[in-house]
């Protein structure tokens, strides 16, 4: 692997050193997996998922601005300004075969991160979207206040509706108030996302849901089918909407037989 990354410097590209991560060291990898976190998610969530990879692969995870070392910067409130500098920040590591994948909000934002990759004439090897409707689907619940009305009280809800282990910090009033501003600006991201059916990505498309999703339904996870003209897959584990925190393992290995490794 040509580039390497060492603090928040990456050969030189503040961008790439400001978004990408990478947990562990692989210098023999013959392809990368970029992930992408969920709404209020910060790039360490792949940490487990990076320790599972074979050596062929390496890890790298997006670190969305206004959380954890990147608390000081304001959030950004819409998908495509995320894929924007997510693509921009990908730049330097396109020269070689790489996968994405997104879990929740990460699969809108990797899913258009991966059409301005391939406009650049530079399409990933796949891409793995993780509990989320397609993009044509509603992305939120119906009842849903109006946005202006989208206040703290609801959005908290809902982060314990859907579970996972940083739902619980949000019982501790200093963590709340630290994790709110980006679990705002996630949800209107998401919330004001609208959907175009072009263009349709070339690579694989590989869906994973859990069973138990309250979020995403069968039919719903097999609408990402429609946005590529490449191979689709469904695979459906046993869990909710966080049910990959349990599947590591499995989901690694679903991931590698994915890959032209």
């Amino acid at each position: 692997m040509n580039a390497k990354a060492h603090g928040n410097t990456v050969n030189g590209r503040a961008n790439a050193g400001t978004w990408i991560r990478q947990f562990h060291p692989a210098p023999d990898a013959k392809l990368r997996l970029v992930c992408f976190p969920h709404a209020g998610g910060a790039a360490g969530t792949y940490q487990p998922l990076s320790a599972a990879l074979p050596a062929g692969l390496a890890a790298l995870a997006v670190q969305y601005p206004g959380r954890q070392d990147r608390l000081g910067e304001p959030c950004l409130e819409t998908i495509a300004a995320l894929a924007d500098e997510a693509a921009a920040a990908l730049d330097l590591y396109t020269a070689e075969p790489y996968a994405l994948f997104g879990h929740s909000m990460g699969a809108l934002v990797a899913f258009e991160t991966a059409r301005r990759l391939q406009s650049k004439g530079l399409p990933p090897a796949a891409l793995f979207v993780s509990g989320r409707q397609g993009p044509a689907q509603p992305q939120l619940p119906d009842g849903l206040p109006p946005l202006t009305e989208l206040d703290d009280t609801w959005v908290v809800a809902e982060v314990r509706r859907l579970g996972g282990a940083g739902s619980v910090l949000l019982d501790h009033p200093e963590i709340r108030e630290l994790a709110l501003p980006s679990l705002r600006a996630d949800f209107r991201a998401v919330y004001t996302y609208v959907h175009s059916p072009t263009p349709r990505l070339t690579c694989p498309v590989i869906a994973l849901t859990g069973d138990r999703d309250p979020r995403v339904t069968g039919p719903g996870a097999r609408a990402w089918e429609a946005e590529t003209m490449g191979p689709f897959s469904l695979h459906v584990l046993e869990g909710g909407h966080f049910y990959l925190d349990a599947h590591i393992p499995r989901i690694a290995e679903l991931i590698t037989a994915s890959l032209p490794m």
